[in-house]
């Protein structure tokens, strides 16, 4: 069965961006390697250490679908029509764009909700995974109880302001078990399973 799984780069004190929404050297290590690497998108390649780039292809081989947020949408132009991770993205948004230059994209805009936007990826995913991005819709499906694991790609750097990792997460104290770590080249992979609360 699919797991839900927050996933993302993070600076020391807990940042996945700048307060800009830039990501600056949080994604340095991508391409300070020697091994070429892909994702959903063959055309965007990524040159990381050996061990990076198995870690990688575990963490997303088993990925169907992905959940973002609008502002990261917009940031990025939805990857111009090309999932990174994945074969579909769910969008949560207040309102769908009406311009967007590539409709016919695996793209889907979900207006009510986060708990929407995970169900129905899920359901498209299949028995595959489903990532959440952190920030604000990764606190939003942490509090709804939504989340399984979390992927911190941990790199050395402090930020001091910007967007958190778990957003403005409040909500009941989350326990996780021991990670898995993989030592990459100046990033560390932590892979956390939160613990049951039964």
């Amino acid at each position: 069965m699919g797991k839900v799984i927050a996933q993302a780069s993070m600076s020391l004190d807990g940042y996945i961006a700048d307060p800009s929404g830039g990501v600056g050297p949080l994604f340095d290590w991508y391409g300070n390697g020697d091994v070429e690497f892909t994702g959903a998108d063959p055309d965007q390649v990524f040159r990381v250490s050996a061990a990076s780039a198995d870690y990688l292809r575990a963490a997303w081989a088993n990925c169907g679908a992905e959940v973002i947020g609008r502002r990261l949408f917009d940031l990025t132009n939805g990857w111009n029509g090309r999932p990174p991770v994945g074969e579909a993205v769910f969008v949560v948004t207040h309102h769908a764009p009406t311009d967007w230059t590539f409709p016919d994209a695996p793209f889907t805009f979900v207006t009510d909700g986060v708990r929407s936007a995970v169900a129905q990826a899920k359901a498209f995913a299949g028995g595959r995974d489903v990532t959440v991005t952190p920030g604000n819709i990764g606190a939003q499906a942490f509090r709804a109880g939504l989340v399984d694991e979390v992927r911190v790609d941990l790199v050395p750097v402090v930020f001091g302001a910007g967007v958190r990792f778990f957003g403005d997460y409040a909500g009941s104290p989350l326990l996780l078990e021991n990670p898995e770590v993989v030592q990459g080249d100046r990033v560390t992979h932590l892979h956390y399973r939160l613990r049951s609360s039964a």
